[in-house]
Parts: structure tokens; C-alpha cells; sequence
């Protein structure tokens, strides 16, 4: 179970602190030294692009964060309270939820069975399916879910963007505040690609912190307030999602720049 200290340092509940914050992130897989020193925020009602090629640690830092891989070194505080986070577990149970590429849905079932699997609502001894049905009608609605012709389809009929929907559906059930998002628009069409961004803004919109990792800078810029920079595993630079930092950022994730230059919101 995660554990949890006041940290009053780095911002209280409700407060102008991050919603979260890490400190000196560093993992290590044998000699490979897979993250150093990283530093990354996130605050509610943000959405920050993680960015960089392969092998600069975005996968693990968010494993770090989510509890898949939890760090060998570093000060993780979430919503003003020290946290440690060893298991997926630890990370469901303090309000983040991640939705992974693959999604992990059954192709056999359909959108309310995939919403409640491994947490069906029970009346006595008999699911309650009506119940289910009716807090997935809520729930959809609540994200202006508006393609779904019925909630009783089962997810394997379904375009790529409804999946994605699906998938992010369900991990706002356990009510999280923060949402880690790992490529949800890959392998997408561009209006299913749309479907997935505007998605995002919602969620920004019910004031939820959002990580987003993506290759494709063109949807990081349309949704992303900030983008953070990972190299080799270590930070490379913060940057504002604006039209004039697209070059900077490009630098950074390459290299090109000796010393990425920083521009703040």
C-alpha cells in the first residue's frame, strides 16, 4: 500500500502546488542507467506532453509513477502528500490511473461488460446489470462521448478511436485525479485521432492532471499546455506548447542543441 507523508513544501490539496510532483527520478536496469535525476510536475487541469525518441525513458518514468517499475531513487509527492509507490496497486489507490497502448479490452464483451471487468456491481448473488448500464450511460455521457450508438456493442465491432474511448471510459470509474495517457492516438485515422484529442481536453476540463506520451508532435501542440523533454534518461527541457517552441522542442528530443533552452509558461 502506498505510503503517504505531509509534505507542505511542495503545495497542500486544493492549494497552488503541482497535483504531482517528482523529484530526482533514477532507475536503473543492471548497467544500464535507464533514468538520472529527473525532475517532472503535473498539475489538475493540465495536460503535459511527454516527449522524446526511443530509449529516453518516457516508458520508465511513467512506470515509475503508475508503480510498474518503481524508481531506485527520488521524492514522489502527490496532491501535497509524500508518496511511495511499489505496485500498480499503490498508484490506483491515491488517484492515478493509466491507459496503457494495448488498452486491454475483450473483444467479446461489450462497452458496459469491458467498463466493470474485474468490478461488476452485484445484487446478491446475480450481476446488476441494469445498474452497470446505467452508470456507463452516465459515465460516457459525462465525457461527451456522442459516437457510441449503443452501450450493449461489443468493443470488437468498434473503430480504433471508440476503443480508445472505451479504454479511457474505464479508468475513470475509480474516480482518479490524475490520468496517464501512453500513445492513445497512434495508429489512429484522423477523425478518430480528433475523437481520442477532444477526448483529452475533456478530461482536462473536469480538472484531472493528464500525462500524455506521444511521437506526434502535431497532436502534442493541438492538446498540450507544457511538454517536457527526456534524453539518454534525463531531462532535456521544459517547454511552453506554443507554435514558436515546435523548433526547440525538436532540437531537444534530437540533440541538436548542446543546452535546450527553457520557456515557461
Amino acid at each position: 500500500m502506498a505510503t503517504q507523508t505531509q509534505a507542505g513544501a511542495h503545495g497542500a490539496p486544493g492549494g497552488a502546488g503541482p497535483l504531482l510532483s517528482v523529484r530526482g527520478a533514477s532507475k536503473r536496469f543492471g548497467a544500464v542507467q535507464a533514468l538520472s535525476d529527473v525532475d517532472f510536475e503535473v498539475h489538475s487541469g493540465e495536460v503535459v506532453a511527454l516527449v522524446g525518441d526511443n530509449g529516453a525513458g518516457k516508458s520508465t518514468l511513467v512506470k515509475t509513477i503508475s508503480g510498474v517499475g518503481p524508481a531506485d531513487h527520488g521524492e514522489f509527492v502527490f496532491d501535497g502528500q509524500q508518496v511511495r509507490i511499489h505496485s500498480p496497486a499503490d498508484s490506483a489507490s491515491i488517484g492515478i490511473a493509466t491507459v496503457y497502448q494495448d488498452l486491454a479490452l475483450c473483444d467479446n464483451l461489450d462497452v458496459v461488460a469491458n467498463l466493470y471487468l474485474g468490478r461488476e456491481a452485484a445484487h446478491g448473488p446475480l450481476l446488476n446489470e441494469i445498474e452497470m448500464e446505467k452508470e456507463s450511460r452516465r459515465l460516457l455521457d459525462s465525457l461527451a462521448v456522442r459516437t457510441l450508438k449503443s452501450v450493449r456493442s461489443e468493443v470488437g465491432a468498434l473503430s480504433g478511436g471508440q476503443r480508445q474511448t472505451i479504454a479511457i471510459a474505464r479508468s475513470m470509474l475509480g474516480e482518479p485525479k490524475m490520468v496517464i495517457l501512453d500513445e492513445p492516438t497512434a495508429a489512429l485515422g484522423v477523425a478518430q485521432t480528433e475523437q481520442v484529442l477532444n477526448l483529452v481536453l475533456r478530461l482536462k476540463q473536469n480538472g484531472l492532471g493528464v500525462i500524455l506520451i506521444s511521437h506526434n508532435l502535431a497532436d502534442v501542440f493541438q492538446v498540450a499546455d507544457r511538454i517536457v523533454v527526456l534524453r539518454l534518461g534525463r531531462n532535456a527541457g521544459h517547454y511552453a506548447a506554443t507554435a514558436d517552441q515546435r523548433g526547440a522542442v525538436v532540437a531537444a528530443i534530437t540533440g541538436i542543441a548542446d543546452s535546450p533552452k527553457e520557456a515557461h509558461a
